[in-house]
């Protein structure tokens, strides 16, 4: 049994992200405790019809990746399988910026939360971890000579790693 408590019984302080106009936060628990995102233009019945279901039922809701239920992990993860006298080959470690360092750092937090990755510390494999923004739409956007320039705007990062 998991001696970690459950977002329900310990809920965490969360950074609430900007939402679209017809979106709004509601929250399960007293001073904004287990928010969820609920429509706008609900008609006050129905707005406490769902809150009073999502309250109810509110152990089945995935606070975080791992209360998801599913496969377990053991079961489909791979070995990697090599020959006795392969030797491993060494790579330097690559500096990222700051802003890409934070999301490869809250990725791999999150993996390691769900126990789909582990830390090995004598292990000399590395996995190599590359960030690439997300493609988001096209915005125009006036350059020094104002000349229109079109620009593809980054909504998110997504971070790949190889596992080979």
């Amino acid at each position: 049994e998991s001696k970690e408590k459950s977002f329900v019984e310990e809920p965490p302080e969360l950074e609430l992200k900007d939402l679209p106009s017809h979106l709004e936060y509601a929250f399960l628990e007293d001073s904004n405790k287990l928010p969820v995102i609920i429509a706008k233009n609900l008609k006050v019945d129905e707005r406490e019809a769902l809150l009073n279901v999502l309250k109810s039922d509110k152990r089945a809701i995935a606070w975080k990746i791992s209360d998801i239920k599913g496969i377990d992990p053991r079961f489909c993860t791979h070995k990697i399988l090599i020959e006795d006298d392969y030797k491993p080959a060494v790579q330097s470690q690559r500096r990222v910026n700051p802003k890409i360092h934070d999301v490869i750092k809250k990725e791999v937090i999150k993996l390691l939360d769900t126990g789909m990755i582990y830390p090995i510390s004598d292990s000399p494999w590395v996995s190599p971890i590359y960030c690439v923004p997300k493609k988001g739409g096209i915005t125009v956007v006036a350059n020094e000579n104002n000349e229109l320039i079109p620009t593809r705007l980054v909504t998110g990062w997504r971070v790949c790693i190889d596992y080979r």
